[in-house]
């Protein structure tokens, strides 16, 4: 089956590409593959055309504030009780969910890791999560997890759904195309894709890579949005207009098929006749969407000191406590370094929030050796860090002139919760065990005499 698919990707890539997009950040859309497939002037008349369901997609709950609110309206071949069966157990091993108990002895300390390993054997998408970390507690919907990702297969009859939380895929290497209930969505490298809780969808290849490879953020929590801007005001950062939605696309297949579930850290399969990607209208506003980074307009100090890095953030996922988030999703994007009589990378610092990081392409500022794209790296709470030795002295040193940052793209996964590391993350063979000796050369220069060393 395998190699049928292959076969047909390789055969007909134009076909499987996207057929549009929709642009704007949590708008309302309406969109239908068949003409007059979506109702119009009310969401459940008694007979749908062309013999479809109507079901309703909530997000939120029924209450929730109109601001808050989230649902889609999907007419479909069937309706969902169809796409699921008796359920039995499965297991993804190296898919771990918050709270879990770590069974591993490696101390507490600043870890960094190079990218994953490609993979030995076909593995799909799913197949291909390694969990690195875990926060907070996914049955109460608070925290999130941080995964990498590497797999190398389609997933052809196969179909998920994560009940825990939502899913932001950031690939490293490899386009791909996530066929969600709600349309098709293309991504590639420097682009992001979220899947909300609850969607179904499946993964395929684009392109001829050897590896698809990148991190995942599962979060638990509040649904990810657009930060506020504050004094900033209405533009820059992240746009509302550059974030896409797909158009209704459905797939009418009757062979066997497999529906899988996520559901409070447990896996669970069922077999049905049919393809659940059967949704051939639909309007609403809880839907998948991307966003490609390269859009980002960065808002920056251009007269002395760096800014807080929260200035970088992409989307946010907002907790209780007003200003500390579950998650934020921050990048670090190609950008001017003007600052007068500063040290331009990011200072020294201990932070309450826990930051786990990766690399897509570039290099990063702080860093000057030993973080490559697909790297991760993770600085949890209160733990210190900042510029290896030489980025120190490459920047306390340099000429203060306007540079070019360029040719750079990392992210972070910052969290208000200590991020849990799995074992499969601590006896990972692409651990640095010589991360912590990057800030060995810093040593003292203080000679208690006044002017500057």
């Amino acid at each position: 089956m395998l190699e049928k698919a292959e076969r047909q990707r390789k055969a007909a890539p134009d076909q499987q590409r996207s057929a549009g997009y929709m642009p704007g950040f949590g708008n309302d859309f309406e969109t239908e593959s068949l003409p007059g497939s979506l109702p119009q002037g009310q969401n459940s008349p008694q007979k749908c055309n062309y013999g479809l369901y109507a079901e309703q997609l909530s997000g939120s709950p029924f209450t929730a504030p109109r601001g808050t609110n989230e649902r889609s309206w999907l007419y479909r071949i069937r309706p969902s009780v169809r796409h699921t069966g008796r359920f039995t157990k499965i297991d993804y091993p190296h898919w771990k969910t918050a709270p879990h108990t770590p069974e591993h002895s490696l101390a507490l300390g600043q870890l960094r890791w190079s990218p994953l390993p490609a993979p030995s054997q076909s593995l799909t998408f799913l197949q291909g999560i390694r969990t690195m970390t875990t926060a907070g507690d996914a049955l109460t919907q608070v925290g999130m997890a941080a995964h990498a990702y590497a797999f190398n297969a389609d997933m052809v009859d196969d179909y998920f759904f994560n009940a825990d939380g939502e899913l932001l895929i950031v690939p490293e290497t490899g386009a791909f195309q996530v066929f969600t209930e709600l349309g098709r969505i293309d991504v590639e490298p420097s682009e992001i894709c979220l899947v909300p809780r609850g969607m179904m969808f499946k993964v395929t290849r684009l392109g001829d890579e050897k590896v698809w490879r990148g991190y995942i953020c599962e979060n638990y929590g509040a649904k990810f949005t657009l930060p506020d801007r504050g004094p900033i005001g209405a533009n820059c950062l992240s746009n509302p207009r550059d974030f896409k939605t797909p158009v209704a696309a459905y797939e009418d297949k009757e062979t066997p098929c497999r529906v899988q579930v996520k559901w409070c850290g447990s896996f669970h399969t069922a077999e049905i006749a049919h393809s659940p990607l059967d949704v051939v209208a639909w309007h609403g506003n809880y839907a998948p969407y991307k966003y490609d980074l390269k859009t980002f307009s960065p808002v920056g100090a251009i007269l002395f000191d760096h800014p807080d890095p929260s200035i970088f953030t992409v989307l946010t996922a907002p907790s209780g406590e007003e200003g500390t988030a579950n998650v934020d999703f921050v990048i670090f994007p190609p950008r001017w370094l003007v600052a007068e009589h500063t040290f331009r990378p990011p200072w020294y610092h201990r932070n309450i929030m826990s930051e786990f990081m990766g690399l897509i392409h570039g290099r990063y500022d702080a860093k000057e050796e030993g973080f490559v794209p697909g790297g991760m790296s993770l600085h949890n709470m209160m733990l210190a860090h900042g510029p290896d030795f030489s980025g120190f002295e490459k920047a306390s040193n340099g000429e203060l002139k306007p540079v070019k940052l360029d040719n750079t793209m990392a992210f972070m996964f910052e969290t208000r919760f200590p991020q849990q590391l799995t074992t499969f993350a601590a006896e990972l063979e692409t651990l640095q065990d010589d991360y912590i000796d990057c800030w060995s050369g810093l040593e003292r220069k203080f000679d208690g005499t006044p002017g500057i060393k």
